[in-house]
């Protein structure tokens, strides 16, 4: 076993301007709870939870049975602030279409679950899909790729049993598949969701994002992805998340049990399909930063490499922080040139604070 703790003091800088949350799924009747118990990272204001106080929409009429899926499709289409009323208990929607983002509906579109909503896919579905550079969903500008809008919130709400394994264009994403606009998740919950389970440019069992605006960070605070043996996500890599040319920004957060079964690596090694990287998150692209605080990462499982992390800057522009966060008994892999459990080269900044990282 390797132990590696480092204690570092840092200054804050006197303009940070931080935000408390409240998690209605800290203590859930069903399954692991949201976020990591012990994370107390500070929380930036933009990370924070958006206010639904005054809804655009109400899906439901305060019956379970109200509450369906082509009632979200059609929410979600339109955009604007989302929320549900389904009754006083947990309920579970099963969506066997994903719900879509429309470009030229509405600049943000955030959906509230309130605590008591899960959007499962059924096991056969992705559930939520944002594309600005989809013609289907409405190009609105030139430079699709790098636009400030929509701009995508979910909180408060679980995402269990999505399925993108019959995609073939955009690939990945079992459960969020994002492209362009802003995202951030909060308070929230990835269960069971699956991926193509084989190939190399393939991964996000529960959540794949590209193209951020400006190469602004995706937020993900307060949320599990897995957190007990029978809640894990599955794919080819990024059992939790995965990304190309993206930053995150990961506060509070918890992966355990999560999967990256490919096998083969990026690029594939001969005779095999590729994948099998990135346990709990899979990092790919070049100028980008991948911010852990807070945050548990623990018995993730890879055939390939970074059994907790894999991130690979291409041109060795991009760079890691792990601060108050603990890093153990994740499983697999190979190639760890600085710590256990996260494949890098050798010469990315890595800073390191008030964290435990052991194989």
């Amino acid at each position: 076993m390797i132990l590696v703790l480092i204690l570092k003091n840092c200054t804050k800088q006197n303009d940070d301007i931080f935000t408390s949350i409240h998690n209605p799924l800290e203590n859930p009747e069903n399954g692991p709870a949201a976020g990591n118990p012990d994370g107390n990272s500070a929380i930036p204001v933009e990370a924070g939870l958006e206010d639904v106080s005054t809804p655009d929409i109400v899906i439901g009429d305060g019956t379970p049975e109200s509450c369906t899926c082509e009632a979200v499709v059609d929410a979600v289409a339109k955009g604007g602030k989302i929320v549900f009323d389904c009754g006083s208990e947990p309920h579970t929607i099963i969506m066997d279409k994903p719900a879509k983002v429309f470009n030229n509906a509405n600049p943000d579109v955030i959906i509230d679950g309130g605590g008591l909503i899960t959007l499962s896919g059924g096991g056969n579905s992705r559930i939520l899909y944002m594309n600005t550079c989809d013609p289907e969903q409405v190009w609105t500008t030139e430079h699709c790729q790098n636009q400030d809008h929509p701009r995508l919130t979910v909180q408060n709400i679980t995402f269990a049993d999505g399925n993108s394994t019959s995609e073939t264009e955009y690939t990945g994403g079992g459960a969020i598949w994002v492209r362009g606009g802003r995202f951030k998740v909060i308070n929230s919950r990835f269960f069971n969701n699956h991926c193509k389970s084989t190939g190399p440019d393939v991964g996000g069992a529960a959540i794949r994002v590209f193209s951020q605006y400006n190469d602004q960070p995706v937020y993900v605070v307060n949320t599990t992805f897995g957190g007990a043996e029978g809640y894990g996500n599955v794919g080819s890599n990024g059992g939790g998340i995965s990304s190309i040319g993206v930053s995150w920004t990961i506060i509070n957060s918890y992966f355990s049990h999560n999967r990256a079964i490919g096998n083969g690596g990026n690029p594939a090694e001969a005779g095999t399909p590729g994948g099998g990287s990135g346990g709990a998150i899979y990092n790919d692209g070049n100028t980008m930063t991948l911010t852990v605080r807070g945050t548990r990462i623990e018995e993730n499982e890879v055939n390939s490499y970074g059994s907790s992390i894999f991130f690979v800057s291409n041109d060795h522009s991009g760079n890691i922080i792990i601060d108050n966060s603990t890093i153990q008994n994740n499983i697999g892999g190979s190639w760890y040139p600085v710590y256990p459990s996260i494949s890098m080269h050798a010469d990315t900044p890595i800073a390191v604070t008030n964290s435990t990282i052991e194989q």
